[in-house]
């Protein structure tokens, strides 16, 4: 039997043209490149979706995509990360969720000058079932339009999505912490953490199917 596509909660910037539109066509190039073994689910979609136009209603609507997700890529650009999408990953790694920190600013910040450091505060830095991929996107950008100036845009974001698929498989092959037997108990404790809406929008028979699909996503033990 084929297994289901697993998804992804693509995390980050979704203010602007090019933060949408650059969302848009990595996660179809991811799409395309994993051959559909990987689903994106992209936050912006459903942004305007939300009836009820409160920060805590916009909240937990994306908390609650994120539960329904496998994993999650968090876009970790700009000289200081997005609040937003820290808050998302470390909600993603309560849930012991594989990751991936995808980076294609090539600056220098946070505390990269330690040895072990990365270009973010190190409080984003060392949690488990995570893949940190640095892609200089400027060095890439320029090698894609060497190499196909016909087809540059489709070229470029089809690179990206190679190398994220690649760190997408390593991840998932990494062990949980977490056991099957233990994700009821576990997500339930997550839910009264975050608070808000989030233990309402998954009642007893909502969370048994997602955590139905959780154990059928061959992601735990």
């Amino acid at each position: 039997m084929k297994k289901r596509a697993l998804k992804i909660y693509f995390a980050g910037d979704l203010f602007d043209a090019k933060d949408i539109g650059g969302n848009l066509m990595l996660s179809r190039a991811i799409e395309s490149v994993s051959d559909r073994r990987y689903q994106i689910m992209l936050p912006q979609d459903g942004e305007c979706e939300v009836s009820d136009r409160t920060s805590q209603s916009i909240r937990d609507a994306d908390f609650e995509l994120l539960c329904s997700c496998d994993i999650i890529v968090a876009n970790f650009d700009g000289h200081d990360l997005d609040s937003g999408t820290v808050a998302e990953f470390c909600f993603a790694k309560m849930l012991d969720m594989p990751a991936v920190l995808l980076r294609t600013d090539f600056r220098n910040s946070g505390d990269n000058t330690l040895p072990d450091g990365e270009p973010w505060n190190l409080m984003c830095s060392h949690y488990p079932r995570t893949e940190v991929l640095h892609i200089n996107g400027m060095i890439r950008y320029h090698e894609c339009r060497k190499s196909c100036p016909e087809n540059m845009p489709q070229a470029y974001y089809t690179s990206i999505a190679q190398d994220v698929t690649a760190a997408l498989d390593k991840v998932c092959a990494i062990k949980s912490w977490l056991k099957n037997d233990q994700l009821p108990s576990h997500y339930q404790n997550v839910f009264r953490s975050i608070g808000g809406t989030l233990a309402d929008r998954f009642p007893a028979d909502r969370l048994a199917a997602l955590l139905g699909e959780k154990n059928a996503s061959g992601l735990y033990d």
